[in-house]
């Protein structure tokens, strides 16, 4: 069954060249892009969608994304757009979402009977962190980009939890469950099965309210936002896995990414002061715009387990829908044998972690 979905699939680059030959003067019209030089950005893994840079002298440049795989629906789309909308409307430091000329969020063409959903965004101002070489603004100590990136999502979860969709994203348990584990994950893997689906039915028990539990970006890092680095705004983008969830797991995002500021220390003493260290600053930046209790705190070992699991689903839904061989690299392999052993914290203060080849571990078959 699986193969013969494939099938009928478009990949990157049948999509492009529909793009190309045929669409982009709709969606030029749809959006009033005349005049604008539309670039293709080029895929990274894993990527969902299309996506261009539309750049013209005297306006403001923009973000068109396209998106072409059957895994989502027109309400997932609605419903992303209007909570970017509104975290933009209330203050939240976000690329704005820009309506066509009809008036709409989103808009949707067919062609020869595959769907395409097209949103424009405003580009954010600034640069990717990697594309500044990983070094911060002149003049300003790292510790303010730390706090800046927790207290822009402090805001943005702050916002949320006054939010009221009309169009309702999936939760947290709808894409995360036994039954999408089981049929997802080879049988080969039965140890891992395991051990995710204990990691779901510790998160059945915990409390989910108003202050806990809401819409997430669901994917906040340094590869989805923009830095100014004149003035260290941070502008973030890339909703498409957003869903409602408990906010620390956008703060346990932000933790694992963290470990690539001291991946190569050998002293996992060293690393562990620095992870200390650098969180509090995170964490003093996320209070500043909204409460965490330190019963949720309390979890974060436990998020960064399921941020893992995130990883591991990740991985071989790109197997899947690319129709690739299914097989564990040495990164997955090491996501996993975290997870089947109960190896906190990444294993980054770990026997199992080698600063000589950060977050390996040997190949295993399927």
């Amino acid at each position: 069954m699986q193969a013969k979905e494939n099938m009928n699939m478009l990949n990157f680059n049948e999509v492009v060249k529909i793009v190309d030959a045929y669409l982009l003067p709709s969606i030029s019209e749809l959006f009033g892009l005349e005049g604008y030089e539309i670039q293709l950005i080029p895929a990274h893994d894993g990527g969902r969608n299309v996506v261009y840079t539309c750049e013209k002298e005297g306006a403001d440049a923009k973000i068109l994304r396209i998106a072409f795989l059957p895994d989502r629906n027109r309400e997932d789309f609605l419903a992303e757009v209007e909570y970017i909308r509104y975290l933009f409307e209330h203050g939240g430091s976000v690329s704005n979402v820009v309506s066509s000329r009809k008036g709409n969020l989103l808009e949707e063409i067919t062609h020869n009977e595959h769907t395409f959903y097209i949103c424009l965004f405003e580009k954010a101002k600034g640069k990717m962190l990697a594309e500044n070489n990983y070094r911060y603004r002149e003049g300003a100590p790292i510790t303010e980009y730390y706090y800046n990136s927790g207290k822009v999502l402090g805001k943005m979860h702050q916002i949320s939890k006054g939010y009221t969709p009309v169009h309702r994203r999936y939760s947290f348990f709808d894409k995360y469950n036994a039954e999408y584990i089981d049929k997802l994950i080879p049988g080969s893997l039965s140890p891992l099965k395991e051990k995710l689906v204990e990691l779901l039915n510790t998160l059945k028990g915990l409390d989910r309210n108003q202050e806990t539990f809401g819409m997430v970006h669901f994917d906040y890092s340094d590869g989805n936002y923009m830095i100014d680095f004149e003035t260290g705004q941070i502008t973030v983008y890339d909703f498409d896995n957003s869903c409602f969830c408990w906010y620390i797991y956008d703060l346990a995002n932000l933790w694992t990414h963290g470990v690539g500021w001291i991946q190569f220390e050998p002293d996992a003493g060293k690393r562990k002061n620095f992870m200390d260290d650098y969180f509090e600053t995170v964490l003093a930046g996320y209070r500043s715009e909204t409460e965490i209790e330190d019963s949720m705190l309390d979890t974060l070992p436990l998020f960064i387990q399921v941020t893992l699991m995130e990883n591991v689903v990740d991985a071989f839904e790109v197997m899947r829908n690319n129709g690739e061989e299914l097989e564990c690299d040495e990164e997955l392999s090491y996501r996993i044998k975290c997870l089947e052993d109960d190896i906190p914290y990444l294993g980054f203060f770990h026997e199992i972690y080698s600063c000589e080849g950060p977050f390996e571990y040997e190949e295993r078959n399927i």
